[in-house]
């Protein structure tokens, strides 16, 4: 099973490289071999066997060597096969499922040895079932906590909602069953060092896309001396609700360039969180003010996303931005809204 409830992700990718045979040629053996040499004496006949043998042998060595470094160099060159269609959807096999917490599933789905999944940062993909009235599909984007680093699974996060057909639907998988999975679905490309500083407000599952993010510029920036400055405000109902907590915790504890902040409505007298929703306040203390060397990320429940910078446009596009985000100066190009 995941281990830990699943909340721990560690990754360890082995692979055995081919390892070219390696063959000396001593000169000295090489002029051994006359091709005028007679073959009329036995002495002579000898000689000749003895050259034409090792002739073969070291021939042999030449096309063995050869070959596994065309063989080694075709494997550097052949990029990884992608399990992902970003025209047609694929069925995918669930390994293994696991409650995350009371209102939570990880789900791990199989790849195959020689495949990546092939998602991109930042992307999603979408998933299809047959659970509409009269059996029509239903289609509804996630965003996996699986990097293209992942071998031979990929993993997916869900929380579980009453009224969620999608999400009740994912919740009910088993071993053994299949998801039809169609992506990648490009969000916005994350590079190194793109921005001094990226601050994320998440609530909710809306946690799934940011973690994207922060896995990926930790990982890319690990041996760049210029780090982009991370900062998460994670809002959720309560401590329980927090999704990847020890994940974002040790990652934090890992990297002093990354941050983290949880907020929660609940609370008991133990929380030294902050408390409450969202506010002005709250996102002046954190977040970087504005400027054009900043990002601010925002993804969560549509109350959230309304009161801090305001939804997508009914076109899906990223719209004006509004709420306190607007309130606080941040134009257009400062936000984006996953």
């Amino acid at each position: 099973m995941f281990g830990s409830a699943g909340r721990a992700f560690t990754r360890a990718a082995t692979g055995a490289k081919v390892t070219p045979l390696k063959v000396n040629f001593r000169t000295n053996q090489t002029r051994q071999f006359n091709a005028s040499a007679s073959f009329g004496t036995k002495s002579s006949r000898n000689t000749a066997v003895t050259a034409v043998a090792a002739a073969t042998l070291l021939g042999g060595a030449l096309y063995f060597s050869q070959t596994a470094h065309a063989d080694e160099k075709k494997e550097k060159n052949e990029e990884p096969k992608k399990a992902l269609n970003p025209k047609e959807f694929v069925n995918f096999k669930v390994m293994e499922v696991e409650d995350y917490n009371h209102n939570s599933k990880l789900i791990r789905f199989e790849l195959k040895d020689d495949e990546i999944l092939g998602l991109g940062v930042a992307s999603a993909l979408v998933v299809k079932a047959p659970i509409g009235e009269n059996g029509k599909p239903v289609i509804r984007p996630y965003t996996p906590i699986s990097s293209n680093d992942d071998k031979g699974h990929w993993d997916l996060l869900v929380k579980v909602y009453e009224k969620g057909v999608m999400s009740k639907h994912l919740g009910s998988l088993k071993p053994g069953d299949e998801l039809e999975v169609k992506g990648p679905i490009p969000k916005l490309t994350i590079k190194p060092n793109m921005k001094k500083k990226i601050a994320m407000v998440a609530g909710g599952s809306g946690i799934t896309p940011m973690y994207q993010v922060v896995n990926e510029l930790l990982k890319a920036e690990e041996n760049s001396k210029q780090k982009t400055e991370l900062l998460l405000l994670f809002a959720n109902i309560s401590e329980d609700d927090i999704l990847l907590r020890e994940t974002f915790d040790k990652l934090a504890s890992q990297h002093d360039n990354f941050k983290v902040h949880y907020l929660i409505e609940k609370h008991g007298k133990d929380w030294k969180g902050e408390v409450g929703r969202v506010t002005p306040e709250l996102a002046k203390k954190f977040l970087p003010g504005p400027s054009d060397e900043h990002l601010v990320l925002v993804c969560g429940p549509p109350p959230m996303m309304e009161a801090v910078s305001g939804g997508k446009a009914p076109d899906y596009s990223q719209g004006e931005v509004k709420g306190i985000l607007k309130d606080l100066g941040y134009t257009k190009d400062q936000v984006y809204k996953f």
